[in-house]
C-alpha cells in the first residue's frame, strides 16, 4: 500500500478542490495584467501596484484567518467562505469596463485566498495522520505544480479563439467545480460523522 493511498479521503478531496480553484485562479490572474493594460487601458505601473497590494492583502489576511480558525476551533467555515469569495469574483473580471470593478474583484479574490489558506493547510494537517503529513502536503504541492502547467494551456486557447471574456468564463467554471467539490466533501464528512 502506497503512502498516498493511506491518506484520508478528505485530504485527497481537498487536494482536488485546491487543484480546480488554483487552475481557475491561474487562468484568470496570469492573463489579468494583459487584460488590464490592453482592454481597460491601465498603465503597467498601476498593474504592478495593484498586484503588489493584492498579494500583500492575501498574506495579511492569512495571518488573521489562521488565528481565527484556531480561536473558533473550526476551519471549514473559513475555507468555504474563502473559496466562495474567490469563486464569486471570477465572473466579474469580464464584466469590468473600467478599473473599479476589476480592482474590486481582484481584492475580494485575494481576501478569499487569505481566508482559506491557513485554515485549509491546518485542516489538512488535522486530517492527515502524523506519519503522513509530509505526504499530504506533498500531494498539495503536486496539485499546485500540475495547476501551473494545466492553467497555462487552458488559458491560451479560449483567449486566442474568443478573447478574454471566454478565458475568464472558463476560469469561473473551474472555480465553480472547486466550490461544488468542497461543499460535497463537507456534506460527505458530516454524513460519515453521523
Amino acid at each position: 500500500m502506497t503512502q498516498t493511498s493511506r491518506l484520508p479521503c478528505g485530504v485527497v478531496a481537498l487536494g482536488f478542490v485546491s487543484l480546480f480553484m488554483d487552475t481557475s485562479s491561474e487562468m484568470v490572474h496570469s492573463l489579468l495584467p494583459v487584460f488590464l493594460v490592453s482592454v481597460l487601458g491601465v498603465s503597467a505601473m498601476s498593474v504592478g501596484i495593484i498586484e503588489g497590494i493584492a498579494e500583500a492583502t492575501a498574506a495579511i489576511v492569512k495571518v488573521f484567518s489562521g488565528t481565527l480558525s484556531d480561536w473558533m476551533g473550526r476551519r471549514k467555515p473559513l475555507v468555504l467562505v474563502g473559496y466562495g469569495l474567490a469563486a464569486l469574483t471570477k465572473p466579474l473580471f469580464p464584466l469590468a469596463s473600467g478599473l473599479g470593478l476589476g480592482l474590486t474583484a481582484r481584492f475580494v479574490d485575494r481576501i478569499g485566498k487569505g481566508l482559506r489558506g491557513a485554515p485549509r493547510d491546518a485542516l489538512v494537517a488535522d486530517a492527515a495522520p502524523a506519519d503522513l503529513r509530509g505526504t499530504a502536503f506533498g500531494l498539495f504541492n503536486l496539485a499546485t505544480g500540475v495547476t501551473l502547467l494545466l492553467a497555462s494551456f487552458l488559458a491560451r486557447a479560449p483567449w486566442t479563439v474568443a478573447g478574454p471574456a471566454m478565458t475568464f468564463a472558463a476560469g469561473a467554471g473551474f472555480s465553480l467545480l472547486a466550490l461544488v467539490g468542497l461543499v460535497a466533501t463537507s456534506r460527505r464528512a458530516r454524513v460519515a460523522a453521523a
